[in-house]
């Protein structure tokens, strides 16, 4: 009997796998870890274009550049905005794990992708990959890749639940088997909890925010479940009638109201994944239970909230911010095991 083809077979040492974010990217080489851990933000000349820095060095320029430069992050709630700028990004941080590693030649990557993308989208990821000096790009869902990375057994019978929750999106998804058996994504995630702190303090204390200062306190103070003990922070921005610079304190309880819109959808696309679930999986989960992934995972309270809604044991996965990365990677290091779980994604690629 003759063997199946598999793409996938025989990749070596320079593999990448690359968790291509809205809010960061995780860079992944095969034997050596996560290499980078860089903010998804490019700043450029408004007028040429030109690119002048990338990543933390970017960030750093959000809300503070002069007017002929914009900090910019190129892709906007999963999926690509700008393909020129992410594609250039992707040539830095290609580079940048290359030189880090002392890799020579061009890498093959995987990459996470959101489960709900479109055909031109994968082809626009793969693009921009190969255009940035991969030699081979292969795409794997985020979910999927978020629930290798977390420790789930997805290539066994047993249902496994992961819930992604990252800058752009939030992705839920049942897997099994090596395949997803129901998933769900939403556009609300990490930047629209931040959206809803900066609306919060224009609406109650006529104060403008920045990003910066919202994802800060979100960080701090945020949560989703009432705390032991409730805290407070300091947010500074300017006054929206005097013009002024101001400072107001507010409490947990007030951030916790701001990020109430963007956690009470996150509690139902969860609520939904599971009433579209077929009953065996589900007799899994309530035995197994569901693996929080993604920075918004970090959200304080964000499980325990999801367990009184589900009546589920809901746990935060190790390193949950790098779990796209590290699914990636474990892919790389087992290509033939999960030749299965990412031929479905490449069908739009491979034989192009």
């Amino acid at each position: 009997m003759a063997s199946s083809y598999n793409p996938f077979r025989g990749m070596m040492s320079r593999d990448i796998g690359i968790d291509l974010g809205t809010a960061n990217t995780l860079v992944m080489v095969r034997d050596q870890g996560i290499v980078i851990n860089e903010p998804s933000v490019v700043a450029i000349d408004r007028k040429s274009r030109r690119v002048l820095a990338i990543g933390s060095e970017a960030k750093e320029m959000v809300g503070r550049t002069p007017a002929n430069i914009v900090a910019i992050r190129p892709l906007r709630d999963g999926v690509i905005s700008d393909f020129d700028i992410t594609q250039k990004m992707l040539e830095y941080f290609i580079r940048k794990a290359n030189d880090r590693t002392r890799l020579a030649g061009k890498p093959r990557v995987v990459v996470g992708i959101p489960s709900g993308v479109t055909e031109v989208e994968k082809r626009a990821v793969r693009d921009a990959s190969i255009a940035a000096g991969a030699r081979e790009a292969f795409l794997i869902e985020e979910p999927m890749a978020a629930a290798i990375g977390a420790g789930l057994p997805v290539t066994e019978s047993m249902g496994s639940m992961v819930v992604d929750i990252g800058g752009g999106t939030t992705e839920v998804a049942v897997i099994a088997l090596g395949g997803i058996v129901v998933s769900n994504s939403i556009r609300i995630a990490g930047d629209e909890m931040d959206e809803g702190i900066i609306q919060y303090a224009r609406q109650k204390y006529n104060l403008f925010i920045g990003e910066r200062m919202a994802e800060t306190v979100k960080m701090a103070i945020g949560s989703a479940y009432p705390l032991d003990r409730e805290e407070t922070r300091v947010l500074r921005g300017r006054n929206l009638i005097t013009g002024l610079p101001q400072q107001v304190e507010v409490s947990s309880v007030e951030i916790r109201e701001a990020l109430s819109g963007p956690v009470n959808a996150i509690v139902e696309v969860v609520r939904d994944t599971l009433d579209d679930t077929p009953p065996e999986p589900i007799a899994d989960l309530l035995e197994h239970g569901i693996a929080l992934a993604g920075g918004g995972a970090l959200l304080r309270g964000l499980a325990q909230r999801l367990a009184d809604e589900t009546k589920m044991h809901v746990y935060v996965a190790d390193d949950p911010l790098a779990c796209v990365a590290k699914g990636a990677g474990a892919v790389l290091e087992n290509l033939d095991a999960y030749a299965k779980v990412l031929a479905s994604t490449q069908r739009a690629s491979i034989g192009r």
